[in-house]
Order: structure tokens, then C-alpha cells, then sequence
């Protein structure tokens, strides 16, 4: 069967046409794409030369182009776009996916000749990109099993199968019972305290699932952006339990049962390959290198975040005069924070407009500091309606790439916010990048304007950071291309865009009245630049007990967590143990809906936000003491760091950047740690 994958996209920039692309057309295109890389492989394991950079890296580099475009395309709809037949296809490819790639990666045959390649890389005078290529495709082959016998490599094949599966299956359930329990509401008494903004998502939301009133919809991470906002502790309080019961309210959606099968095989996959744990296997390939060395810093974090948050919720109570809950914490936040700052949420959020947001603060600053310009094309089309497309060229109106923002939320979309490639920059296959940026903001019924709280402001600035460093990047090979870097680096370079939120230059650019136009008033941003800082207790507390959580569940031994039988206890045991168990600030992501963990890639890997932030806190101050949003500053930051991609050792680029090692005094003066 022909498909629109067969041959690459004559679109701009080799665009997808999303349009031509029916569901049939999947199957068959997966199943080509694999032969066809079956092929190429078995070319280059047979290959009678010598095994050389050119013959077996370079070779492995362009093999499987047809599957790479299939799965862009498929696994950016499975996300943002899906349906239950798609969900379907997706359960039954991704264990065919995972045997294909173990069986490239598991070849004893291909890993011999990247061996032979690597011992004599020096002979050869290997350096650079071509270097580090052969060290990075060896050092991957070897952790994911290609030096086992074969009874290992058997039994580690049936282990990822099944691990493809149930990740999926995971994310699924997770999709399900998020749109399950969403909170309907029928009185707008309930509703007070919302802005006619908020109200009419809610009303949009309702009536797109044929509902009378209001319909709110859940986040991914625990709690609701709106709980600062609504008065009505009751509400509240439903919409807080609705989030923390996802995955376990023992219906056909539950995750409990799913996550400690997945808990149990990668323990029993990491001591197969030789390592006490899960988090062993996965730090070893990182920046961290061992669990010991995330354990340290972490641990190092606790005792200072607790007690902050011990002395926020005193005051919290104080503020509203009753004891809080978990429910109540960002209502009370709110409401010290007008009082501290004048700068709350609901007094923000008009000077908010997302559009305005977009081009005049989160392009305008791309601008700015690298020379980007972004142009949108209403000519292309992305996968859904609300996708919109913009060209980016640069300085001198070169190509750069395509750039493409979904920002709502829908039933079809799982929760959070990301980035990932649609097409993949690569020297050697002749491709610039087109990348994506998905947010979950509630829409709007027509006609009224997308205000956005100062959170999603946040997000946005923080997933285009992602989008830059898949923009800029410029790699021979796409194994490098973009954000292919370490796992705990990959959030540096967007946390750092987080800064020029709050930049004046950038912040009066954007921050207008959506209907007068008027400036955002001198003392909300006043109140913006003092609140730095304010309820960072909880902020760290909640993000620290998610990542020791993670942790926890992969520092177990296959015996260990073969006898964890019970979610909750486990849970409560692990934050106990950790000293993170503060009441009123759950996890900002509890086991059986964190999907980071459990269906996302960030196994063992939660702990990055933080690591990366040790660079990031560095480096706005290198942005401070270097002329802020400075086109000078923003070529080195782009040249010497976001410019690499993954072709060289990550903390090699930060060196090169910053001229020194991190320091890790910004991040605890951030926070308040000192």
C-alpha cells in the first residue's frame, strides 16, 4: 500500500502533509520503514571492509529515514492529537518498535564493528562530532544490552516489549481518567471568583461534551491553575481530590497495578545488566553518573525546603484564618500575594493575551538575543486546526526551520506541555528542523480573547526554550540533532528562556492590557520583580518530592520491588523516609498519574529539572553581568551551547560558554536554601 511516508515531504522544510495522512496508512508505512532499516543493518553487519566511521557510524546515521518519518509524525498525533483507534495502533506497534530497535541495538555483530571502530579511533585521529558520535553509539549499544550472551538478550527483548506496552498503556489510562474526572459544575455561584475568561472555557469545555454549565478540566501536574482564583473552598476541594484519585479509583483506568509491573521489569532489566537498580542503569549515561551523586544534591535541598514550607502554610493560615489544606494553599498564596505584591493572578491576567504574549515577549525576545525572525505561514498546515505554523529565518533572512505551537487543551491531548521534533536538523541527511511546542490551555468560546495565568506565561516561555535548542542546533548527524543531549541537561537551556519573562524590556513589550492596550501598571511589575522568590517553599517541596519519589521507585533491587504490593504505602513510606512528607503540599506529580516516570522518559530522570537548574541559575546571572538581552550575548549562549546540540560532551559546551564550571550558590540564593 502506498503512503504519504514513502517519500520524503516535498512540503517546505519537508513539513509532513499532515492532510494526506488517513489512519491505514500507518500500519503498512511502520512496517516498510522497518524492513527497510532490517536492510540497511544487515548491510553494514555483513559489510566485509574493515569497519570504519563512514561503513558502519555514518551508515547507521542514514539508515531507517522511512520509519524515522512515519514515527515523527505518528508519535506527535498519539500525543497531541489522538483518537481510541489511534491509541489502538499505538498499543499494537509499540512493542514491534521496541523488538526492532533491540534488534539493531542487540546485533553482536554491528556492536563488534563499532568496537573495532572505537579502539581505533585515535590511530584514525577521530575528533569532534566524528568522535563523539562513535563513543555515544557505543556507550548506548553497551548499557542497552549488546554485550549480554544470548539467553540475556532474549529475555531482555521479551522485557522491553512488554516495559512498550505497558507505558503505553499507562499513558492511556492516564488520558482517560484525566478526561473522566473532569469537575462539572451547575451552579455559577460555585464559580465565583473566576474571571469571565476562565468561565468561558469552562462553559466550552461543557458544552463540547454536550453538557449543560461549567466543565473543568484537569492539568497533568496535581491541583489547578484556577485554585488560586475560587472561592468556594468546597470546589476546591473537589477539584483537588480529582486530581490526586487519577489512576487509582480502582476503575478500568487504573494505573496501579500498571506501574509496579513496570516498577518490577526495569528493576529485573537493571540487574540483568549488571547494575544494582534502575536509576544505576539510567545515571550512568547522564551528567550525574550515579544515583549517590543525585541523592546528594537532592538530600542537600530537603531540610531547608520543608521547613519553608512549614513556615509558608503558618503564614497562609494566618492570611485566611483557618488551618489549610492542600486545596486551599494557592487561594491563600493569592490572596498574600495581592497583599505583599499587588501583583495576584486575577490582576495580572488581562495584561496577559496570549497572542500578544507570543510575539511581542516570546519571539520578541528570541529576536532579540538571536536574530530570529518568525513569520507565520498560513499556507502550511500542522495536524489539527489550532496548530499554527510560523517560518524562522535568521540574521541575514536564511532558512532556520519551521516552528509550529498547539496550545490548547482537548480531549484528544495528553496533559502538560512539550516540545518534540517533527523533522530533525541533520548536515549529513540535508534536513532543517521543524519543531513543535504543545501547551494545555483552556480554550476560550469564540470570540473572547485567551488571557493566560503568569504559570502558562511561564510555560510558554520555558518549551520554547526547548524549541530554540532544537531551532539553533547545528549537527552533521541527527542522533545529535537539537535536544538529543544528556537527559538531566536537556532542561537547562529552557529554563534559562524562563528568564526573559520578567525581563523589563521583554515584559513591557508584551505585558498590555488586552482591551485598552495600556501598560502593565508600574506596581504590578514591581510587584512581579519582589515576588521572586515568594512561596518557594512550597515550589521546591512539591517539585523535590516528585523527583525523590521517582527515585525512590527506581533505586529499587528486583527482590525489593517484587514485594511492594501496596501504591500508597510505598509512597507514604518513601516521602517519610526522604523527609518530604509535608502535609498540604502533595507531590506535584503522585505515582499512578506521573507520567514523566511512567510513560514519558524521564525514568530515574525527574531529578534533571533541578540538575539542569545548578546551570541555569549560573548562567542568568552570566546574562545579568553581560548586558541582559544582548545580541553579543545571545551568539555565545547560541554558538557555544545551544548551537552543539548533542555533538559535544554537555558539560564540555557549559565550560566553553561560561568559561568555568557551575556553581551551585545561584540556584539555593533562587530559592531561598541559603
Amino acid at each position: 500500500m502506498a503512503t504519504p511516508f514513502d517519500v520524503p515531504s516535498t512540503l517546505p522544510y519537508a513539513l509532513p502533509p499532515f492532510g494526506d495522512v488517513r489512519l491505514e496508512h500507518y500500519r503498512p508505512a511502520f512496517e516498510a520503514g522497518m524492513a527497510e532499516q532490517r536492510a540497511e543493518v544487515e548491510a553494514i553487519a555483513t559489510d566485509p571492509h574493515a569497519p570504519t566511521v563512514e561503513n558502519t557510524l555514518v551508515a547507521l546515521e542514514r539508515s531507517g529515514q522511512l520509519l524515522t518519518r512515519v514515527s515523527h509524525v505518528f508519535f506527535t498525533l498519539s500525543s497531541a492529537d489522538s483518537t481510541p483507534e489511534l491509541h489502538d495502533l499505538e498499543a499494537e506497534v509499540s512493542p514491534l518498535l521496541a523488538a526492532h530497535r533491540d534488534a539493531i541495538t542487540l546485533d553482536s555483530r554491528l556492536y563488534a564493528r563499532v568496537q573495532e571502530v572505537l579502539d581505533g579511533a585515535e590511530a584514525a585521529g577521530l575528533t569532534g562530532e566524528a568522535l563523539r558520535l562513535v563513543e555515544r553509539t557505543h556507550a548506548e549499544m553497551t548499557l542497552a544490552g549488546a554485550g549480554l550472551d544470548d539467553a540475556g538478550k532474549e529475555r531482555l527483548t521479551a522485557i522491553n516489549q512488554e516495559l512498550s506496552t505497558l507505558t503505553t498503556t499507562f499513558e492511556r489510562n492516564l488520558l482517560e481518567d484525566t478526561n473522566d474526572s473532569a469537575v462539572h459544575v451547575t451552579s455559577e455561584d460555585e464559580l465565583e471568583g473566576l474571571d469571565d475568561g476562565a468561565k468561558s472555557a469552562a462553559a466550552a469545555a461543557a458544552a463540547d461534551r454536550g453538557l449543560d454549565g461549567w466543565l473543568i478540566t484537569l492539568p497533568l501536574y496535581t491541583g489547578h491553575p484556577w485554585l488560586s482564583s475560587l472561592a468556594n473552598r468546597d470546589l476546591r476541594e473537589r477539584i483537588m481530590r480529582a486530581s490526586l484519585a487519577r489512576g487509582r479509583r480502582g476503575n478500568q483506568y487504573d494505573n496501579r497495578e500498571v506501574l509496579l509491573r513496570i516498577v518490577r521489569l526495569r528493576a529485573e532489566r537493571a540487574e540483568l545488566l549488571g547494575f544494582p537498580n534502575h536509576a544505576a542503569v539510567v545515571t550512568a549515561d547522564e551528567t550525574a553518573k550515579t544515583p549517590e551523586a543525585v541523592d546528594g544534591l537532592l538530600s542537600s535541598l530537603v531540610g531547608a525546603a520543608a521547613r519553608n514550607a512549614d513556615d509558608e502554610r503558618a503564614v497562609r493560615s494566618r492570611t485566611v484564618g483557618f488551618d489549610i489544606e492542600s486545596w486551599d494553599w494557592a487561594y491563600a498564596t493569592e490572596i498574600l500575594r495581592g497583599e505583599q505584591f499587588a501583583a495576584d493572578s486575577t490582576a495580572l491576567r488581562p495584561y496577559f493575551e496570549a497572542d500578544r504574549v507570543l510575539h511581542d515577549g516570546v519571539f520578541h525576545a528570541a529576536g532579540a538575543l538571536y536574530g530570529l525572525t518568525f513569520t507565520e505561514r498560513p499556507d502550511l498546515h500542522g495536524y489539527n486546526d489550532e496548530v499554527r505554523v510560523f517560518e524562522v529565518t535568521g540574521d541575514e533572512g536564511e532558512p532556520v526551520g519551521l516552528y509550529l505551537l498547539d496550545l490548547y487543551t482537548r480531549d484528544g491531548k495528553r496533559g502538560g506541555a512539550w516540545m518534540n521534533p517533527v523533522v530533525e536538523q541533520s548536515e549529513l541527511l540535508g534536513t532543517l528542523p521543524v519543531v513543535v511546542n504543545n501547551l494545555n490551555v483552556a480554550k476560550p468560546s469564540a470570540g473572547s480573547p485567551t488571557l493566560l495565568i503568569q504559570d502558562e506565561v511561564e510555560t510558554l516561555f520555558h518549551e520554547f526554550g526547548h524549541a530554540l535548542h532544537g531551532l539553533i542546533a547545528r549537527t552533521t548527524y541527527p542522533r545529535f540533532s537539537g535536544t538529543n543531549v544528556e537527559r538531566d541537561f536537556v532542561e537547562f537551556p529552557s529554563q534559562v528562556n524562563e528568564m526573559w519573562l520578567s525581563w523589563p524590556s521583554v515584559l513591557a513589550n508584551y505585558a498590555k492590557h488586552h482591551e485598552t492596550g495600556a501598560p502593565l501598571p508600574p506596581e504590578l511589575v514591581l510587584g512581579l520583580s519582589e515576588s521572586e522568590g515568594f512561596n518557594e517553599g512550597f515550589g521546591t517541596t512539591e517539585y523535590l518530592a516528585a523527583a525523590l519519589l521517582d527515585q525512590a521507585w527506581h533505586r529499587l533491587s528486583a527482590a525489593d520491588a517484587a514485594a511492594v504490593t501496596s501504591v500508597e504505602d510505598f509512597e507514604r513510606s518513601a516521602l517519610e523516609s526522604a523527609g518530604i512528607a509535608v502535609e498540604a503540599v502533595p507531590p506535584r506529580y503522585s505515582s499512578t498519574y506521573f507520567a514523566h516516570t511512567f510513560s514519558g522518559g524521564y525514568d530515574a530522570g525527574y531529578y534533571g529539572y533541578i540538575w539542569s537548574e545548578v546551570l541555569d541559575a549560573d548562567t542568568v546571572e552570566w546574562f545579568r553581568d553581560n548586558g541582559g538581552l544582548d545580541r553579543a550575548a545571545g551568539k555565545r549562549f547560541a554558538e557555544r551551547l545551544l548551537g552543539v546540540g548533542g555533538a559535544k560532551d554537555p558539560l564540555e559546551a557549559y565550560r566553553d560558554f561560561r568559561g568555568r564550571d557551575a556553581e551551585v550558590g545561584p540556584l539555593l540564593r533562587r530559592r531561598g536554601l541559603e
